[in-house]
């Protein structure tokens, strides 16, 4: 079992930066892929960046490929989101979250295919 913890959201201009990271807490982290969603209030909550469990793939939506960057250190248990240039419609709750895979070049997009996730972490960029 993973029991995941995410920390450093906050309030932000359009433009600045944050790093997110998430401590995974668990003998499975360094076999589980990872990933970052967010959920805007009233809308889903899609994906926003994956990594494989051995961290050979990463993968990003669309709307923050070039600015977010996610990166994991297994050693550590932690798994961490860069996000640069954000803008407003960044805003959101963000989550970690993981998933035991016993393939190492896999990453996972869609949040039922996840079985543990942290509480969420307020990011707000205000223009």
């Amino acid at each position: 079992q993973v029991q995941l913890v995410e920390s450093g959201g906050g309030l932000v201009q359009a433009g600045g930066s944050l790093r997110l990271a998430c401590a995974a807490s668990g003998r499975t982290f360094s076999s589980s892929a990872m990933g970052w969603f967010r959920q805007a209030p009233g809308k889903e909550r899609p994906f926003v960046a994956v990594i494989s469990r051995d961290a050979g793939i990463t993968r990003y939506a669309d709307s923050v490929k070039a600015r977010f960057t996610i990166s994991r250190d297994n050693a550590k248990n932690t798994v961490s989101l860069q996000m640069n240039s954000l803008k407003p419609e960044d805003s959101a709750v963000y989550y970690c979250a993981a998933v035991e895979t016993r393939y190492y070049l896999t990453v996972y997009y869609r949040p039922n295919e996840y079985a543990y996730w942290g509480q969420g972490t307020q990011v707000t960029v205000s223009s």
